[in-house]
């Protein structure tokens, strides 16, 4: 369940003003035995979170109309109760609305109902088909509408006209596969902008001459909490996901709000973010905490449609959907037994397709590779990020994590497998029937916690002086496979040079061989090595640039000792991995780069002693824009990586930033919130800087001055 806020809506001299001036009525928490009674628990949930603006009397404030009498019920007489309740819980308390409890929000729906001579013969509920069987009672005759305060008055003098706004959704047509593949110049519809997953725009408004001009042309707060969603615009409109499982959609020119969509939590569950919605058709997409996908109409924010992913506990949804072919695909997080997921459901109808188990199974492709133990007790295979899609392959390409049960896949067993499939894999799926194309493997038996789950990136690299279409994708150890998108054949391997324990990659498999003497355990001595399990290269996406094959990443340099665990650890070889400073370091361990996938080479690096938060945005102006753990968004020369311009922000700044354009005008987006496991930072490395103890989110938009 869900309610939405639209900017239209207007309920004039009858809108309600919820005040927040108590911590709401804690005695709600459970449904009213009957309605008298869920009257006067109303009274009280009334007087805590109401009174002060709208009056003690419900008719008698000095800040807000009144909520009973003549001129109440002119607006709302005859109005399904339900309308009321869904404005209320939309909009109530003002600047913390749908906050107080489910049962605070019916007693005050029961309190004005009884105040305005209404009644019922139970308590209400807070299901929206039962109040829409209950209308309010019917207005006086020559009932007005008006109130003490409030309202417009045109006796004397006519309004002036206001400027007209413009209808951003009035040329809406579908957003197609095509335009997911190769959006148009001015758009930002899929995650990484578009299916490919490059993170680089064609706009050059902004240059390397002019980014140091850039001003905020707008902001608007978000639901304080964490964030790290990465905003998609398209035709004029911002959408972007808030704490609490809200969407809004925004005037991508004016950030005035055009329409907000608010799910309803079941009880006790943990609200999480995600890294990404989806468009496709004439819907938006977004998954949500209790582990459901909702189909939103793009225009309006109303459901159309809500399913649940799976039923199985201990499950979570961090990544977000990928639309292709009319089909949702949507990954999903654990570390309890049976492993991750990846579901797929009809785009139109949210009928379910397939499910694909990324730990196999006996029986199944890859199961007999856990060197022998029982299918039940399989961990791992989170899929931490949504995928990309290659639309001339046809194929939705998915990444997959590791596992933490690291001590039964160790030591080999004669006789047996233990690569761990389809741990640390890329996997290729044809989204209408889930049938697996193709999977590679790049780092078996991970005993080290260096997954390699992170973004897909499809492109042109010239590979033996000849152009081929490849997948790129890199792993913590900072080290980057390229395989042909086709087939998933290996084809090469660039290092980022931060890592010291993988000493060889076979040319033709790229199989990675760990050196010897660097197997961690309890029953082992110490281990070090570089990089960390939280670091390296992350969770922040890359940018490739095509036209130069160029990748730009960043990452943490830092390194860990794998200390034995008297008890537990990390992983279950009994290890506890505890940062370390690396070799020679000089106490810079934020890292930005540009790598020629061609070569190898690195082009430039740019250190810092701050760690990065998010990904990398790229532009034909030649800049790239990234953001670091001391909350400074920072603009490079994606050339020399020369520091540009920066800004600091009140929030983590820890999703990627992107670029688009709205009447011929450049505009650059971020969205603060700490949210992914970059942004705690790492204090212990670098205790000056922490993650600050109030958590703001907020969208940030910047542009160059008119």
């Amino acid at each position: 369940m869900g309610t939405l806020t639209t900017a239209a809506l207007s309920l004039g001299a009858a809108t309600l003003a919820l005040a927040s001036f108590g911590a709401g009525s804690g005695a709600m928490a459970q449904a009213a035995p009957s309605f008298a009674a869920q009257v006067e628990a109303g009274r009280t949930a009334y007087a805590q979170n109401c009174a002060s603006c709208h009056g003690a009397a419900l008719n008698d404030g000095q800040f807000a109309p009144g909520l009973k009498g003549p001129g109440f019920l002119a607006k709302w007489g005859r109005q399904p109760l339900a309308d009321l309740d869904r404005y209320i819980r939309a909009s109530m308390p003002p600047g913390t609305a749908g906050r107080l409890p489910d049962a605070s929000y019916a007693a005050l729906a029961a309190l004005i109902l009884s105040e305005n001579g209404g009644a019922a013969t139970v308590a209400l509920s807070a299901d929206r088909a039962a109040l829409a069987a209950l209308t309010l009672p019917a207005a006086p005759a020559l009932a007005r509408r008006e109130s003490a305060v409030g309202g417009l008055s045109t006796r004397l003098y006519p309004l002036p006209p206001g400027p007209v706004l413009p209808d951003r959704f009035a040329g809406f047509t579908p957003v197609t596969q095509a335009e997911l593949a190769d959006p148009a110049p001015e758009d930002w519809p899929a995650w990484r902008r578009s299916h490919l997953g490059l993170g680089y725009s064609p706009l050059d408004e902004i240059t390397t001459a002019n980014v140091d001009r850039l001003r905020i042309a707008w902001a608007q707060a978000l639901p304080a909490g964490v964030n790290m969603n990465e905003p998609l615009v398209r035709g004029g409109v911002l959408y972007v996901f808030g704490f609490g499982d809200q969407v809004f959609a925004f005037d991508a020119a004016s950030g005035r709000q055009l329409w907000r969509y608010e799910r309803k939590l079941p009880q006790g569950t943990a609200a999480n973010s995600k890294k990404t919605i989806a468009l496709y058709g004439d819907k938006l997409y977004a998954a949500t905490s209790d582990n459901h996908l909702v189909a939103l109409d793009a225009r309006t924010g109303r459901p159309v449609w809500d399913v649940a992913i799976t039923d199985r506990p201990g499950m979570r949804n961090p990544g977000g959907p990928l639309v292709a072919d009319g089909v949702v695909m949507q990954g999903l997080t654990t570390t309890v037994a049976g492993g991750g997921l990846i579901a797929a459901f009809d785009a139109e109808t949210g009928r379910h397709l397939w499910t694909f188990e990324t730990v196999a199974k006996d029986g199944q492709l890859g199961g007999d590779t856990w060197n022998g133990q029982p299918s039940a007790e399989r961990k791992g295979g989170s899929v931490w990020t949504s995928g990309s899609y290659d639309p001339v392959n046809k194929l939705a390409l998915w990444g997959v994590g590791n596992t933490y049960d690291t001590a039964p896949l160790r030591d080999l067993k004669p006789g047996l497998n233990n690569d761990a499939l389809f741990m640390e894999s890329t996997l290729a799926f044809e989204p209408r029937t889930g049938r697996l194309v193709w999977y590679y493997q790049h780092n078996r038996n991970d005993q080290y916690d260096l997954d390699w789950v992170f973004d897909r990136t499809v492109g042109t690299l010239e590979i033996d002086g000849r152009p081929r279409r490849v997948v790129i994708t890199g792993g913590k150890s900072g080290l980057f496979d390229a395989l042909d998108a086709a087939t998933g054949r290996y084809l090469k391997t660039v290092d980022m040079g931060i890592q010291d324990y993988i000493d060889f990659i076979d040319p033709v498999t790229g199989d990675k061989r760990v050196k010897a003497g660097m197997e961690p355990g309890r029953d082992k001595g110490p281990v070090f090595m570089c990089p960390h399990g939280g670091g390296g290269r992350n969770w922040s996406p890359t940018s490739y640039i095509e036209a130069s094959q160029t990748l730009f990443v960043t990452a943490r340099d830092v390194c860990t000792d794998l200390t034995p665990s008297t008890s537990g650890g990390l992983l279950t070889t009994g290890v506890n991995a505890v940062y370390a400073a690396p070799p020679n370091g000089d106490g810079n361990y934020g890292v930005l780069q540009a790598i020629d996938m061609r070569s190898g080479r690195i082009l430039w690096e740019t250190r810092n002693r701050q760690t990065p938060d998010m990904g990398v945005l790229t532009t034909a102006g030649g800049v790239l824009f990234t953001g670091w753990m001391d909350r400074q968004f920072v603009a490079y020369d994606q050339s020399t990586g020369k520091e540009l311009w920066r800004t600091g922000v009140t929030g983590i700044p820890n999703a990627s930033a992107i670029t688009y354009a709205v009447d011929g005008k450049q505009y650059v987006a971020i969205v603060t919130g700490a949210g992914n496991p970059l942004s705690l930072g790492i204090p212990d490395v670098i205790p000056e800087t922490q993650l600050p103890s109030v958590n703001s989110s907020a969208v940030y938009v910047f542009a160059l001055p008119d």
